[in-house]
């Protein structure tokens, strides 16, 4: 049971091994891209492809005779009746019961998190409140962006889904109940995403890790695809971009501007500069940040986010 390209690595490995897969349960079709046609789920897509039959009812479990469900970012809960005819695992992307939820790979970049992990849960009633069968941690690496880190997470769980199964439900084990403090991953707001430049540079570095962060630039929205923390102590790009001429600003203009403002490639933060590496104007694709500043042409001290 699972939706998006995260659960399609445990679903292919879980086949290639040799186990029966009865049955995919997965999203409904649904349109997509500009054309708004109607197209299926990276997980049906795999389904199909492997000739396994595929559903959208999660009900139709209960008479495809299977000994264990296997659920992988799946996005509903599924109810007590259900679990009490199919034992199921889920795959959860922290280590539990720290942030449990809808984004908890989102939720641990932006806290600042130096480590995180994938956990093999037993199912429960409760948002992923299950007993736990066991996890792998591994360390949230200082660049790594929410899809890449997702994307690891992912190979570490396929890995311990096939360990645990190796030898059918004799090898799942015993889960043993969460221990620790429970953090809520709720799911990001759209709102959150919105770039505010009184925050530190490290908290926005974070920000544009998790995805689709944006600000404005003269009324049109920006949105900053790649960015990292400015060289403290340096002008604006020296040690890690091109220099650029600040005109006649001089130190007192400079020392005026407020957050917001474009120094070269950097941006002045509530605490520190934000250096922009990749950005994405409003309707168009990603370019690196030297080629859009060539063709905005910003002036020293322009501020973004108006």
């Amino acid at each position: 049971m699972g939706t998006p390209d995260i659960a399609v690595g445990p679903l292919r490995a879980l086949h290639d091994a040799g186990h029966v897969v009865a049955l995919v349960v997965t999203a409904p079709d649904a349109r997509r891209g500009r054309g708004g046609a109607l197209a299926p789920t990276p997980v049906k897509k795999c389904a199909l492809e492997l000739k396994i039959p595929v559903s959208s009812r999660v009900n139709d479990v209960l008479d495809a005779g299977v000994e264990l469900g296997v659920v992988v970012a799946f996005g509903s809960l599924i109810r007590a009746d259900v679990l009490e005819q199919v034992p199921m695992v889920n795959l959860h992307f922290s280590l539990l019961p720290r942030w449990r939820g809808a984004a908890p790979v989102q939720r641990a970049i932006l806290a600042g998190d130096e480590r995180t992990g994938v956990c093999l849960m037993a199912l429960d009633e409760g948002l992923d409140t299950g007993p736990v069968y066991a996890c792998v941690e591994t360390p949230i690496l200082a660049h790594e962006t929410a899809d890449e880190l997702r994307s690891r997470l992912g190979e570490l769980g396929t890995h311990l889904v096939l360990e645990r199964l190796a030898g059918g439900l004799t090898t799942l084990g015993t889960p043993l109940p969460q221990v620790g403090e429970s953090v809520y991953a709720a799911k990001i707001d759209p709102g959150e995403l919105r770039i505010d430049w009184e925050r530190s540079a490290v908290e926005l570095d974070r920000l544009v890790r998790i995805g689709r962060a944006w600000t404005r630039f003269r009324g049109k929205r920006l949105i900053i695809e790649r960015a990292r923390v400015g060289v403290a102590g340096f002008p604006a790009g020296q040690g890690a971009g091109p220099v650029h001429q600040l005109e006649d600003t001089g130190a007192e203009g400079l020392a005026r501007l407020g957050p917001g403002s474009l120094l070269g490639n950097e941006v002045i933060c509530g605490q520190g500069r934000l250096e922009l590496l990749e950005v994405r104007p409003e309707g168009r694709s990603p370019v690196p940040f030297e080629a859009w500043r060539r063709g905005a042409r910003p002036k020293v001290g322009e501020c973004l986010g108006e």
